[in-house]
């Protein structure tokens, strides 16, 4: 029976195939096509999608406000009757548990629905914007970050539009409680003129920031979801919408720093990339500092001009300080290195500190328990391992450092 069905079951990322749409001649262009990176969160874990023979799934939003059309296409679906009750899955009912109220199914109205795209403005507050140079030798492209409370007009319904692509595009991604006052959102746009000479927007990334609450009257803003949609990507817009975020909290008294919530490896990258840049400008991350160790002068200077929390501080400092040393310097090169490692090891000087305690309060056979189970023997391999894999990271951003 699997055998004689295999061919029934699809991947939903090969068949599933989104667009911004920005004219009607999009529609039909393959080369404003991109698909998702993930489905498991619609179409559960495995991805898969059963009993349809050529099935195509298309999600079509216009640019700017993203409306939405959600088109489902096949040539042949199962009977039940035929198949001992075996039933199709429900395609448009697990995407309807994800898409904003309003989508279309119809695409000749979609189309007609372009015609409002024409008027979208971004909602809230201009913060930033800038010009990127095109690849193609042409005219600059202009974007602008905009942000937004739960209370700016007419803002939470684009924002359902908007948060969609969170499941196609982040692991474990969910959606916020829009009724919480304390977040907030930065969205980007590109600005650019229609083929009528119109002055349109279309959506290229966002963020959501939580005000937490600090004691006694402070806040620490936390990132939490950050999305630079498939088209826009490559182009440095997460750094330039991140350097708006800061640059929005950080003139604010109140705020005593910035935090992040489970930053993705790539993410991570990125503000690596920024705050090293911002902080190569402070007095306390001159190479002359650097060479002397980490200090709490860093982590004053980092947390008053840019809201860096130590931890983030201290990461800054690494890579400032591997840009800065000449690694054919076998002295300064190891300097480095064993600062590093030092770091690295500290958790397990820790352990090693709180295993010598209990020694002397557990039974010899209770000890020689605890320690295999907590692994107190590090080997010189881990710490290898662990400085290697940083080091990496730390190249690349110290490449974008030095070429950007």
């Amino acid at each position: 029976m699997a055998n004689m069905l295999g061919h029934l079951v699809v991947d939903g990322i090969d068949v599933t195939e989104f667009k911004l749409v920005r004219s009607s001649k999009d529609i039909e262009n393959n080369e404003t096509s991109f698909r998702p990176e993930m489905c498991h969160q619609v179409f559960g874990e495995n991805e898969n999608i059963f009993g349809y023979t050529d099935l195509k799934i298309k999600l079509y939003y216009s640019a700017g406000s993203l409306q939405t059309y959600l088109g489902i296409s096949y040539s042949d679906k199962i009977d039940p009757k035929k198949l001992a009750g075996l039933k199709a899955d429900d395609i448009e009912g697990e995407i309807r548990k994800v898409l904003a109220p309003g989508y279309f199914t119809n695409l000749d109205e979609f189309v007609s629905a372009l015609e409002t795209d024409k008027s979208f403005t971004p909602h809230g507050k201009l913060l930033h914007s800038f010009a990127l140079e095109s690849y193609d030798g042409g005219e600059k492209r202009t974007f602008e970050v905009y942000y937004c409370e739960t209370t700016t007009p007419g803002f939470l319904d684009y924002h359902k539009r908007l948060q969609t692509f969170l499941l196609w595009y982040v692991d474990a991604a969910s959606f916020i409680d829009v009724d919480d006052d304390q977040w907030t959102f930065f969205t980007m746009f590109e600005k650019y003129s229609s083929s009528e000479g119109d002055i349109q927007y279309a959506t290229a990334a966002y963020a959501t920031v939580y005000r937490y609450y600090a004691y006694p009257c402070h806040l620490r803003p936390r990132i939490s979801q950050v999305l630079t949609l498939p088209p826009f990507r490559k182009l440095g817009l997460c750094a330039e919408l991140l350097q708006a975020i800061y640059s929005h909290f950080i003139i604010m008294p109140e705020v005593l720093d910035i935090t992040v919530e489970d930053p993705s490896d790539d993410f991570q990258r990125i503000r690596d990339y920024v705050d090293a840049k911002n902080c190569d400008k402070l007095p306390a991350f001159q190479p002359e500092k650097l060479y002397e160790g980490f200090s709490q002068e860093m982590v004053d200077q980092a947390r008053s001009k840019y809201k860096i929390n130590k931890k983030q501080a201290r990461r800054v400092y690494e890579i400032l300080r591997l840009k800065n040393t000449n690694t054919s310097d076998k002295t300064s090169y190891l300097q480095y290195r064993l600062d590093v490692k030092n770091r690295l090891n500290a958790p397990f000087q820790k352990k090693k500190l709180e295993m010598k305690k209990l020694e002397k309060v557990l039974k010899p056979d209770e000890y020689a328990a605890t320690i295999s189970t907590v692994g107190v023997n590090e080997t010189q391999n881990r710490l290898s391992g662990q400085y290697l894999a940083i080091e990496e990271e730390y190249r690349r951003v110290i490449h974008r450092l030095q070429h950007y």
